[in-house]
């Protein structure tokens, strides 16, 4: 690895609203920023599909806190078309024994149904991957994830890119010059996910 891939300039560079991603070989490790960022709200306008409520309900799911790790990591990068490379999911581990990155699941039974992959600076967490196993398990691990986020007081869940499912609860794109205050007022705080 480069100096500019060791943990402190990987902060350094999360703390200035960049991220990793692999190019489409999954060789090439580099930082990307974005014009845009879409944001989970953490206050009311979090919202969620009334059938989900059904499923929260239930609670057919446990929760746990890197329970799993590598588990989670594996998932958010077993798909057709993936930015997580091998040398991305080293340094996931890497940030992950250092205690910024994390992994938020859902448990049915001993079968790991979904997870989100992030990493959490200050009063900010940064999304960088879901999946789910088992119908429901990400959703129900998102909604959770801001529960949990709320409680300890988080001030930002950065979700990176909008898709439609990210739509379905509530997230909103800002740009770049508006995310970049958030993040600094997010970085100020002192937070723990666990």
């Amino acid at each position: 690895m480069t100096s500019r891939f060791d943990l402190p300039s990987i902060i350094r560079g999360y703390s200035q609203g960049y991220f990793l991603m692999a190019d489409e070989s999954g060789q090439a490790l580099d930082w990307y920023s974005s014009r845009e960022r879409t944001l989970i709200p953490l206050d009311d306008r979090f919202r969620y599909p009334r059938s989900l409520q059904r499923v929260l309900n239930q609670e057919r799911f446990s929760i746990a806190v890197n329970r799993n790790f590598v588990a989670v990591v594996e998932g958010c990068a077993d798909r057709d078309s993936t930015w997580i490379s091998e040398s991305l999911k080293v340094l996931y581990w890497e940030l992950h024994q250092a205690g910024w990155a994390h992994s938020f699941e859902t448990w049915q039974g001993d079968q790991l149904a979904g997870g989100i992959l992030g990493i959490a600076i200050g009063g900010a967490f940064i999304g960088e991957s879901m999946f789910y196993r088992i119908p429901d398990g990400s959703k129900v691990a998102m909604v959770k994830l801001v529960e949990r986020l709320r409680d300890r007081q988080f001030v930002l869940f950065d979700a990176q890119m909008m898709n439609p499912h990210l739509a379905r609860f509530g997230a909103v794109v800002v740009q770049d010059q508006d995310y970049q205050t958030l993040l600094k007022q997010a970085l100020q705080q002192r937070c723990s996910l666990e």
